[in-house]
């Protein structure tokens, strides 16, 4: 069966401008969009200034593209700029939130049982670096879960509370403030927003994990600007077995804009949180100060319209 698809380009590109020379630098970059069912890569290319002295790809543990480069030669600048094609998939179906299991049952599941079946999916129902256990998130999500209610119906309502109660504010945290700051302040940017989701919905213990990736940067003629386009994007996937209207078992919900995600989101990189899927990180010596400038840009690409099968 044929299934109509959406084709999108991103260009992603990311500079360092340093006030001294770095005479040596390591770098990861997580620049390679996914490729599966629900989206697939078309082309990618990159490029990288000034060139590498060695460059290594590898698919990590998630099932993410990672590069590897090192640079041994002195340079005052660097960049990096990735363009990729892509073709995202429709949604699988009409989601029918009701018909999903209740979501105790689905958290006992995930539970540790001596000789029981191991689910994949545990591994993210578990504290990690950027998200750790926080009891004021349970209790903000336990409003949205009553005894017996369908996972996804209160993974919908948490979504539009968070969205609803949680200011987005394109400077009002950096990656490395605590995720109970962005709690207690009530606002954050996209990468808050998804830990914040992702934070409560393991202290209910169910599994949840974060997606790294771009947004579409103008809508379709009539449709609103989401918030966090022209930049990358976080959002989230939830472990949602035997839900109707999905394609793998993980419903995606986009927190900061309080939606689905549909042919408009690029799904770049899966982990536990933030820190698993860094765009670009590295370790230089030299430098001193630096400046950083991103720009993203996510197009559609006009006609395109496939069918794959």
């Amino acid at each position: 069966m044929s299934m109509p698809m959406t084709e999108l380009e991103v260009t992603h590109q990311t500079r360092y401008t340093y006030a001294a020379p770095v005479s040596q630098a390591q770098h990861v970059a997580y620049l390679k969009p996914l490729h599966g069912a629900r989206q697939q890569l078309l082309e990618h290319e990159l490029l990288i200034e000034p060139p590498p002295t060695q460059l290594s790809h590898e698919i990590d543990a998630y099932g993410n593209a990672c590069m590897f480069f090192s640079l041994t030669q002195p340079h005052e600048s660097l960049c990096v700029r990735a363009r990729s094609r892509v073709a995202l998939a429709a949604p699988a179906g009409l989601l029918l939130a009701e018909q999903s299991p209740p979501w105790q049952s689905v958290a006992s599941a995930l539970r540790y049982e001596a000789g029981a079946r191991y689910d994949p999916a545990v591994e993210f129902a578990q504290p990690s670096p950027y998200v750790p256990r926080l009891l004021p998130l349970r209790d903000y999500a336990a409003a949205s879960f009553p005894a017996d209610a369908p996972l996804a119906v209160g993974a919908l309502d948490l979504m539009r509370r968070l969205h609803a109660d949680f200011a987005f504010h394109s400077a009002s945290t950096e990656v490395e403030t605590p995720l109970i700051e962005a709690f207690e302040q009530r606002s954050g940017v996209c990468q808050d927003f998804a830990h914040l989701m992702i934070g409560m919905l393991r202290m209910l213990g169910l599994a949840a994990r974060y997606v790294s990736g771009y947004l579409l940067t103008t809508p379709p003629p009539g449709q609103p600007t989401l918030l966090g386009a022209d930049a990358s994007h976080a959002w989230l996937q939830l472990y949602c077995p035997g839900t109707p209207g999905m394609f793998d078992g993980w419903l995606e919900l986009d927190p900061t804009n309080d939606l689905v995600p549909g042919d408009s989101h690029v799904r770049l990189a899966l982990g536990r949180d933030f820190g698993d899927v860094t765009p670009l990180r590295g370790v230089i010596r030299g430098g001193g100060e630096h400046t950083l400038q991103v720009n993203v840009n996510t197009r559609r690409v006009e006609g395109a319209r496939l069918a794959l099968g």
